[in-house]
């Protein structure tokens, strides 16, 4: 089953959660319940800890609906360390993940600041070889791709021509306004790049990551003009992948369900779910 949208967290495993989106005493195995409500979630994980080991994807495998789509980022390792000049390690990625295999979302390629034009060639050998029935969504922040020249032109065509997405980063929230004191502001305003959005869907999978700010009537402006889009795509037979991340990601459930709302009736989307939570707090 295909959904017309697929909406996500950075994650779905966050103690902040606990006694709000998940019941105060959860269980440890949390994926379940995320999928009840979330249709997909970004597999940040694996940035950091690289190929995942075959019972930890088994217990995944084993909690995640038919529906359920998992947008894991490859490895750190080979995006950064080795600069994609060395895919043994990507495809043994993707090897391991095989019981996932039918519900993966794109997989990230998540590049270095630095990854800039002049290393194109390694990124087209990555896309050139990748496996047609998994789809793939490549992040970059090198400032180069940004600025509506050569370089962006081939970085453009280059995804075109490999049905690979471009993800879209959109930080305007979040650096809208000085931090102010807010630790968790701050810190989302230190760790992503302070970079203008490029709204392009180059492949099937338009992949936007909305990084949100502390004040949720920043976010809905910021959003207004995601959900004329968003309903372009879908009904251009499109299938976007909509992650929601909020400054210290402690509301980002409850942001996501805003802003799904808020898109709903345009596009004509199915009804959201009540947190896990919300439906324990109801029995007593």
């Amino acid at each position: 089953m295909t959904l017309p949208l697929y909406l996500g967290l950075p994650m779905w495993a966050n103690q902040d959660w606990l006694g709000s989106f998940y019941p105060r005493h959860a269980k440890t195995e949390l994926l379940s319940d995320y999928a009840a409500v979330f249709s997909s979630v970004e597999g940040n994980t694996t940035f950091y800890s690289g190929i995942p080991k075959q019972e930890t994807v088994a217990a995944w495998a084993s909690q995640a609906p038919s529906h359920f789509r998992f947008c894991f980022k490859l490895p750190a390792s080979v995006t950064h360390d080795q600069r994609l000049t060395r895919l043994e390690e990507a495809w043994a990625f993707l090897a391991a993940l095989a019981p996932l295999h039918d519900r993966l979302g794109p997989t990230m390629v998540q590049l270095p600041r630095d990854f800039g034009p002049q290393e194109l060639p390694q990124l087209e050998a990555l896309l050139a070889a990748w496996p047609r029935h998994l789809p793939c969504a490549v992040e970059v922040r090198h400032p180069d791709f940004f600025l509506k020249g050569a370089a962006e032109t081939a970085l453009n065509r280059l995804l075109i021509t490999y049905s690979a997405n471009r993800v879209m980063l959109d930080v305007r929230p979040v650096f809208s306004t000085p931090a102010n004191g807010h630790i968790g502001l701050a810190h989302a305003q230190q760790e992503k790049p302070k970079l203008p959005l490029h709204v392009l869907s180059t492949a099937k999978y338009p992949v936007i990551r909305f990084i949100g700010h502390i004040d949720k009537t920043i976010n809905k402006d910021y959003f207004s003009a995601w959900k004329a889009r968003l309903k372009l795509w879908i009904s251009q037979g499109k299938t976007p992948f909509l992650f929601v991340h909020t400054a210290d990601n402690r509301e980002s459930p409850e942001m996501a369900r805003l802003l799904y709302n808020a898109l709903a009736t345009e596009a004509q989307l199915p009804p959201f779910n009540r947190f896990p939570g919300e439906k324990q707090s109801q029995l007593f």
